[in-house]
């Protein structure tokens, strides 16, 4: 599912909840800057799926037509089909790849990156019988936990000991990624890099 569209689901998804949600609010809902958020609204007004209502003086609420409540529902639709082929995707590179390293004797995991697939990476790691020991995510860290931990950042990884990373989402790029990890002594070997596009999932050659 293409990134435009998953952000018009939860934007439609967020107003049908919610008609008066300010544009403010629902940056802060999706985590979108503002500017964003307002350019999203103006995209789903001009196409016919959002209208705008004035209710008293400063106050407007945005209403699906017919049209965004069909809309709402095709792209739910779509997501669905999107996250059950990511879901079997993750699961299989997954399965394949840990099984190795767990007959190995590697047995503690990090998620580099906190994403749907960490999520699915997750119930993959607990059926091989590994164990997650942190969860890394600059953008992320100290402010939540993700699955039971507390997010860390990156320089903080250095304090853990584990026998494989799982590269789940890049917020920067993958080589300074690698670079600030061989710094802090992470062999690139010990690395599980993911690359998604749309459904398809496969494992980023380390050589």
């Amino acid at each position: 599912m293409k990134t435009d569209a998953y952000r018009e689901l939860k934007v439609l998804a967020e107003l049908s909840a919610n008609p008066s949600l300010t544009q403010r609010d629902l940056a802060q809902q999706l985590q979108l800057a503002l500017g964003l958020a307002n350019l999203m609204l103006k995209r789903l007004i001009k196409k016919g799926y959002v209208s705008m209502v004035a209710e008293r003086k400063n106050h407007i609420r945005y209403l699906l037509t017919p049209s965004g409540v069909a809309e709402k529902t095709r792209l739910s639709y779509e997501y669905l089909e999107y996250s059950l082929h990511l879901y079997r995707e993750v699961r299989a590179v997954l399965t394949d790849t840990l099984a190795k390293a767990a007959a190995s004797g590697s047995r503690r995991v990090v998620f580099f990156g906190i994403s749907e697939i960490a999520e699915i990476a997750y119930l993959t790691i607990k059926e091989l019988g590994l164990e997650l020991v942190a969860v890394v995510d600059d953008g992320q860290a100290g402010a939540r936990t993700f699955l039971g931990l507390p997010v860390m950042r990156l320089q903080e990884a250095s304090q853990v000991s584990f026998d494989r990373g799982i590269v789940s989402a890049l917020n920067g790029d993958l080589d300074g990624l690698r670079r600030e990890l061989a710094s802090m002594g992470v062999p690139p070997e010990k690395l599980i890099i993911l690359e998604h596009h749309g459904p398809r999932v496969r494992v980023v050659d380390q050589s």
